[in-house]
């Protein structure tokens, strides 16, 4: 959007129909694509998996791909824009407790917390289930298993066979909690995006399919 379409479509009295252009389509195909891989990797776990690895080499890939666009994508995409030190977002979470939060037009300070903790969780999520995949790919950490050992070792007490079941009972337990919290983050994420909904008065979740948010108004940032 041109700055001159940008300035019409926020004018208080709202001649441009009161809406304005937030998300870019890459931004909302990032966003409901990794809900369904994320969907389908969830409930594949342990039952399909060939389809449980593919939704997490793709959910892997979405990652990848949000990154390169918060660095290169438009101005609400990037993470220079929305990404907040840690005394404005408490700031911003202690306003949010009194109920005084102002409206951002882009991701607040709590939602910019919540893409980061969620980029990570879902990174090391990918991460664990591709070293599960082959265990041979442990040897290419040599960091891993000087960490691991201790609990690698079989009821012997030796580091002979049962060590490599260890370590894969070790990662696969590592992957699950690592699925857990991401499970968690994202009912903290929809807490979060229904309760701006309702203090703002506009659906979240709507603007991410359409791309479109009301138009800033006074107080709100842009």
């Amino acid at each position: 959007m041109s700055d001159a379409a940008f300035r019409d479509a926020t004018r208080p009295n709202g001649e441009a129909g009161g809406r304005v252009r937030v998300w870019d389509p890459l931004v909302r195909i990032f966003h409901w694509a990794l809900v369904a891989t994320f969907v389908i990797a969830w409930f594949t776990a342990d039952e399909v998996q060939p389809v449980h690895e593919v939704a997490g080499y793709t959910v892997a890939g979405l990652v990848a791909l949000r990154l390169i666009w918060g660095i290169v994508g438009g101005r609400y995409a990037r993470f220079t824009q929305f990404l907040r030190g840690p005394g404005q977002t408490l700031s911003y979470l202690g306003d949010m407790l009194r109920g005084k939060e102002r409206r951002y037009l882009g991701h607040n300070p709590a939602g910019a917390l919540m893409i980061v903790a969620l980029l990570i969780s879902l990174s090391g999520t990918a991460f664990t289930g591709w070293l599960m995949a082959e265990p041979t790919r442990i040897a290419m950490l040599p960091a891993l298993p000087q960490i691991v050992t201790p609990a690698l070792a079989d009821e012997e007490g030796e580091y002979g066979e049962g060590a490599e079941g260890g370590g894969n009972e070790a990662l696969e337990e590592l992957h699950e909690v690592l699925a857990n919290l991401v499970l968690l983050l994202v009912a903290l994420h929809v807490a979060g995006v229904v309760l701006a909904s309702f203090r703002h008065r506009e659906n979240l979740a709507r603007s991410m399919l359409t791309g479109d948010k009301r138009a800033p108004g006074p107080g709100d940032i842009a």
